[in-house]
């Protein structure tokens, strides 16, 4: 049986990192983050990245005109790269492109990488999607196989891009929303528990990649408040049932 849920709260704040939500433990770096897709989720997460003291690089849709423009006004602070840019300069890649669009992400150049899966099939925009349906696996399960040699998490997609900025609180708020965060690498697991901290949340570690389930549409976590103890609570309950 795998091991169970714990909340963790490990920082990655830098010497020079401006103040963030997160519990201000200091340790030497902080990771730099890249972010595919420039729709609401990611300049949301880029806003509340940059504000921690992160520093970020976005890449949008070859067909988003005036990307810099856009950038500069929704997310100051982020830079505009190209997908291969973006890869070689970062150590932690966050995947919020449409679900339908995960195959023009460059999974293949991801080796060695902490890449956050932040996608969610929603059938009536990306359709019907047969062989997603009858996969018995969580979806994340079905990207890793895309580039077994990437070190994949999914977190950051049970809830909403509004609710990011809404609900950042900092740490030791007693109404501090709680995300989740899934994968077999645990230390890739703890990394992303310290960013979530920081942007002014409180991390979940849910275990295996194949706990994301419960953080997909339709399954007890998303898009649903919860404290700590009762996102792992959830996570207690879907072990119990398998």
């Amino acid at each position: 049986m795998p091991p169970g849920p714990r909340t963790l709260h490990r920082m990655t704040n830098g010497p020079s990192a401006r103040p963030s939500r997160g519990s201000g433990t200091q340790v030497e770096q902080r990771p730099t983050i890249g972010i595919f897709g420039a729709g609401k989720v990611g300049t949301a997460l880029a806003r509340l990245l940059v504000e921690a003291g992160y520093e970020v690089r976005i890449a949008g849709s070859p067909r988003q005109t005036a990307l810099e423009l856009l950038v500069g006004v929704v997310a100051p602070g982020t830079r505009v790269a190209t997908p291969d840019e973006l890869v070689a300069a970062s150590d932690v890649v966050i995947v919020a492109v449409p679900f339908g669009k995960a195959g023009t992400v460059p999974w293949a150049s991801f080796d060695g990488r902490i890449v956050v899966d932040a996608m969610n099939y929603w059938p009536p925009i990306d359709g019907q999607l047969p062989e997603v349906d009858a996969d018995p696996r969580s979806t994340s399960e079905q990207h890793e196989t895309r580039n077994p040699e990437m070190r994949l998490v999914k977190s950051l997609n049970h809830l909403g891009y509004h609710d990011m900025e809404d609900d950042a609180l900092p740490a030791g708020d007693p109404l501090r929303r709680a995300l989740a965060v899934v994968g077999d690498d645990p230390d890739a697991r703890a990394t992303l528990a310290g960013i979530i901290d920081a942007i002014g949340f409180d991390a979940v570690d849910g275990g295996p990649l194949a706990n994301g389930r419960v953080l997909e549409p339709g399954n007890p976590a998303f898009g649903r408040e919860l404290s700590a103890a009762e996102l792992e609570g959830m996570f207690a309950a879907a072990r119990a049932a398998a």
